[in-house]
């Protein structure tokens, strides 16, 4: 049997100060039309990245509102999970090459997954690549065939590597719908008849977003060895080529020639992602000596509360991604007031107004010239992190993704 993941409670009551009883009382009105439905969520690791975050909020979240929700977690070995993120790659545009080695790892683990797969669920969503084989599998098994089956996809699709697209399309065809976060992301030959746009959200309410006192900010700052004597540039991402970490040290020397200033790197590492802990050692060689940089992670004691302070410490925050299937951390910067410079791809974009709540650049030239006027410009830069805050209130916050993903089972199984 898979691993089922325990949430923490949460009530949607609780977000009535932010998003008002009326729209509370849509989702339950909404809620009430797929109550008797068991839904089951299904991924690849239960910590690290955007879609393990989401869903600590979302599962409890349905539940507040009387629906029959679980969440469990795939198994996977080394072979299995260097395959998948060798896929996951590949999708968002690196060179791809299909082995023998790679069709078989991913399907040996996809059937045993599908065989260890013990629920009965009527709706069952699937999270990425690395759960896109499973239904097939399940056919072949003779399971679930009454089950509707929905793919969600979190990657940034702008442009796949065909060799990628080729090792998944026929399994992701099979599903009942598939839900991406752009519609940018939508390939003819990796949606179904029922595709749905769904953006991906914060929990404004969780330890990473919540008010926090200065006192309770000075205190995580100081465990994580963090001084603010001098203004922060911040990037909250994992260390991988995609999030462009040593372009982000490019950035930040350039600035430090007019301004000085220290560099934040904060990631979360993955058990999914193998690739993780060399490209936080690339990193490292990269930063050299500099006593402004410091590298942080969950393994050395940087958890959500202490993302929570960087973050509001921080002068400006930068997301340097070279591909980005949407970047909550940009989200969550913005929630605090920040203004964030961010490539202009993917779900960037979409966060993003230019020149209104942030900047969107195309290169290191523009990076450096637009974190030089935010940190010269701190009014005009408070300004901007306040238009950010109400736009991710507007448009990026967990009730709203909510009430999408509800609609989308609505219109698939009820």
């Amino acid at each position: 049997m898979l691993n089922k993941i325990p949430v923490g409670h949460k009530s949607i009551d609780d977000y009535s100060s932010i998003i008002g009883f009326d729209y509370i009382q849509s989702l339950k009105q909404k809620a009430s039309k797929i109550n008797k439905l068991k839904i089951l969520h299904l991924s690849s690791t239960a910590y690290g990245g955007g879609v393990s975050e989401m869903l600590y909020t979302l599962v409890p979240l349905m539940k507040s509102i009387g629906l029959d929700v679980s969440w469990q977690v795939i198994t996977g070995d080394e072979e299995f999970f260097i395959t998948t993120k060798n896929l996951h790659n590949g999708l968002q545009g690196a060179d791809f090459i299909i082995t023998d080695y790679m069709v078989k790892a991913y399907k040996r683990r996809s059937k045993e997954n599908a065989k260890l797969l013990d629920t009965d669920a009527d709706v069952i969503i699937c999270h990425d690549p690395q759960t896109a084989a499973i239904p097939y599998f399940c056919d072949k098994l003779d399971k679930y065939k009454k089950t509707a089956w929905i793919w969600r996809c979190h990657i940034d699709l702008t442009c796949p590597h065909s060799s990628a697209v080729d090792l998944i399309k026929d399994y992701v065809n099979q599903f009942d719908g598939t839900v991406f976060s752009s519609p940018n992301y939508i390939k003819p030959e990796l949606k179904t008849d029922n595709h749905y746009i769904v953006y991906p959200a914060i929990d404004p309410l969780s330890p990473k977003n919540m008010d926090i006192s200065s006192h309770t900010i000075n205190e995580l700052l100081s465990k994580v060895g963090i001084k603010t004597d001098k203004p922060v540039l911040t990037q909250v991402s994992r260390f991988d080529p995609w999030k462009d970490p040593l372009g982000v040290i490019d950035v930040y020397r350039e600035v430090k020639k007019d301004i000085d200033l220290q560099l934040l790197m904060v990631a979360s590492m993955a058990s999914d992602d193998p690739e993780g802990w060399h490209y936080f050692e690339k990193t490292a060689r990269h930063a050299g000596n500099d006593l402004d940089i410091h590298l942080l992670s969950n393994v050395y004691g940087v958890g959500n509360l202490e993302v929570n302070a960087i973050q509001k410490i921080s002068d400006v925050v930068i997301q340097k991604s070279v591909r980005e299937g949407f970047g909550l951390v940009v989200s969550e910067a913005l929630w605090k007031g920040k203004p964030v410079v961010g490539t202009n791809v993917g779900g960037i974009a979409v966060q993003i107004v230019d020149g209104d709540n942030g900047f969107l650049i195309e290169n290191t030239t523009e990076a450096v010239q637009k974190i030089l006027w935010l940190l010269s410009h701190k009014q005009q830069a408070i300004k901007m992190g306040k238009k950010g805050k109400q736009y991710v209130k507007q448009n990026f916050i967990s009730p709203r993704n909510l009430m999408d993903i509800i609609d989308v089972i609505i219109d698939i199984a009820a």
